[in-house]
């Protein structure tokens, strides 16, 4: 084995024989840390501030846990500069690095999968390496949770059922209260045979969550527990049939029966052993629960694992590259960026010259970078993914490019570019007749005329993406539209009418197991904002709760917004932890509100 640097557990460095090097200071494990995890180099000068700012000599102090890293790494890293660069030599294995971006195989080989990071480590006299690490390790947290579902859902699709419930199993220990979580080990114990297994695990995941959230298990858990296989036996031209008729009932607004189709064109897909049919049925089915159903993404995702190795055994490159971008898509819904942009960008590799994969991929990729604060490559990715989309004659992918780009304008505070994108998408929602996603683009116009001072305006727009939102029944644009209403009762003086509309606003993205997580943020980023304006007395709660989220997430625009908001809330080192972030997020309204003299 080469270099070793495991940050995971108790932290060690080992060349495969024998620890190289027993590091004599917290701070400088710390130290590796920042310089392994940290989303862009720091210079000297601020690594110095954030580990040692009470040192009498704090460059003197960093120089030393450079001096004391060089000695444990050995002669062949690198580690120089101003911003200060870790270069490992070639082969060496980061744990937390194999963990946050490789797969799911490469995590469950990591020795100390599960484990804190840096366990034991706790820098003294520094609250901003302290407010760094907790937040590192719940992001760290969250990939081990993420990386073990993963590893669930493809051993599940290979037959694997022992270690896809042993993987089950501890991702639910982890996170008892993801209900996603608990439906992949419902439905592995029923397909195992272990209905009284499954019962247990359906009993407890209902206990849980009445006692912790004071809430019914919802659509994913009850679908894991009640599907019963169909008893269906014919050859393939019932199983199209059966897709084509599933198709047509959704399309009409039969969901349920619709999907009971579907399901059962699987099965006697699955009996005509023809590659190509079960990949598609597949497919079909997926598409449907992720992008028609509620709270049904978890058996859409089983599905698409299952076509995937189908489709990889037959050497079927096209439909994998559907199935990855379609994968990603959920990924990005969950906040699971790393992960969703793995599989976009094998996706985009994959896709060749198909234009409308293409197009899918680029689109969701930008959304990825857009809610995780990286503006100039989501923009990038968002306007590939419009002139694609054009390539193809696929104008719905570019309405759903446009709307992004217009949030990315707004969130930066640059309203022309944000009308015209936010106008595009519109106009091609009303030539496409695509009232199911026009609620969206609506409410980010809505924003921006409340941005724009026309109170009533922005009133009228987000009253009828509200009222279009409602009519499609889709709790990401109720939620999303509501937030905007707040925002408009608060702009006309109506405090507790704003935030009785943000409760609710929470309450409808709440509703289902796969609700968008960005948008669970943007709401509470609002219910701060609001909640410091009127002094509501929860107000402490919704920032730490923001923090969490954002910081579990890598939601970097969002983590620094909470940070602004505790350090209006009195909370010590935020308005310095937030300014050692601001460069990682290219928001010039970010930079003004923290130059200000609070939240707006």
């Amino acid at each position: 084995m080469t270099l070793a640097v495991r940050l995971l557990g108790r932290p060690r460095i080992e060349d495969g024989t024998r620890d190289v090097y027993r590091l004599r200071s917290q701070k400088s494990w710390a130290l590796l840390g920042l310089l392994v995890l940290g989303e862009r180099p720091l210079s000297r000068s601020e690594l110095a501030d954030l580990l040692f700012p009470s040192a009498d000599d704090p460059l003197g102090a960093l120089r030393w846990s450079l001096a004391e890293l060089r000695r444990a790494l050995g002669p062949q890293t690198m580690l120089v500069g101003d911003p200060v660069t870790l270069r490992l030599p070639q082969g060496a294995l980061v744990d937390v690095q194999v963990l946050v971006h490789g797969g799911w195989d490469e995590a469950l080989a990591l020795e100390d999968l599960g484990e804190e990071l840096l366990d034991g480590i706790a820098p003294q006299g520094s609250v901003g390496a302290d407010i760094w690490l907790g937040a590192e390790r719940r992001r760290i947290a969250a990939a081990t949770v993420a990386a073990l579902h993963e590893a669930a859902l493809a051993l599940m699709a290979e037959g694997e059922s022992e270690r896809a419930l042993a993987c089950a199993s501890r991702a639910v220990r982890r996170d008892p209260l993801d209900e996603n979580l608990q439906a992949l080990l419902i439905r592995l114990l029923r397909q195992s045979g272990d209905l009284v297994g499954a019962r247990q695990a359906y009993e407890a995941c209902r206990a849980v969550l009445r006692e912790e959230l004071g809430i019914e298990p919802g659509a994913a858990v009850e679908s894991a527990w009640r599907i019963q296989p169909s008893d269906t036996r014919s050859g393939p031209h019932a199983a199209v049939a059966l897709l084509e008729a599933g198709q047509a009932a959704v399309a009409a607004g039969a969901l349920v029966p619709g999907m009971t189709s579907l399901r059962t064109a699987v099965e006697l897909a699955d009996q005509t052993r023809s590659p190509d049919l079960r990949v598609r049925a597949r497919l079909i089915l997926a598409e449907t629960l992720i992008h028609s159903a509620r709270g049904l993404d978890e058996e859409g995702i089983a599905a698409l694992h299952e076509a995937d190795v189908i489709s990889r055994h037959a050497g079927e490159r096209t439909s994998s590259a559907r199935i990855r971008a379609e994968l990603g898509y959920v990924d990005f819904l969950r906040a699971r960026y790393d992960r969703a942009a793995r599989w976009l960008i094998e996706a985009l590799d994959m896709a060749g010259g198909e234009l409308d994969t293409r197009a899918v991929s680029l689109m969701y990729l930008g959304s990825v970078e857009s809610d995780r604060g990286d503006y100039r490559a989501a923009m990038g990715h968002l306007e590939e993914a419009i002139a694609v989309a054009g390539e193809a004659r696929r104008p719905r992918r570019a309405a759903y490019a446009l709307a992004m780009l217009g949030r990315i304008h707004l969130l930066r505070g640059h309203l022309a570019p944000a009308e015209s994108a936010v106008r595009q998408s519109l106009e091609i929602c009303e030539a496409e007749h695509w009232l199911s996603f026009q609620p969206w683009p609506e409410t980010i116009r809505g924003e921006l005329l409340l941005a724009q001072g026309e109170v009533t305006a922005a009133e009228a727009a987000l009253g009828m993406a509200f009222a279009r939102a409602c009519q499609v029944g889709d709790p990401c644009w109720e939620g999303f539209s509501a937030r905007g209403m707040a925002l408009v009762a608060d702009a006309r003086g109506d405090a507790v009418g704003a935030l009785e509309l943000l409760d609710d606003a929470e309450r409808r993205c709440s509703r289902v197991s796969d609700a968008y997580a960005w948008l669970d943020g943007h709401i509470l980023d609002a219910r701060c904002t609001l909640g410091l304006r009127h002094g509501h007395p929860s107000t402490g709660d919704w920032i730490a709760t923001l923090g969490e989220l954002a910081e579990r997430t890598d939601m970097r625009e969002l983590r620094i917004r909470a940070l602004i908001h505790g350090a209006a809330f009195g909370r010590a080192g935020d308005a310095d932890a937030a300014r050692s972030l601001l460069a990682s997020v290219d928001n010039p309204a970010l930079t003004a509100l923290l130059g200000g003299p609070g939240p707006v």
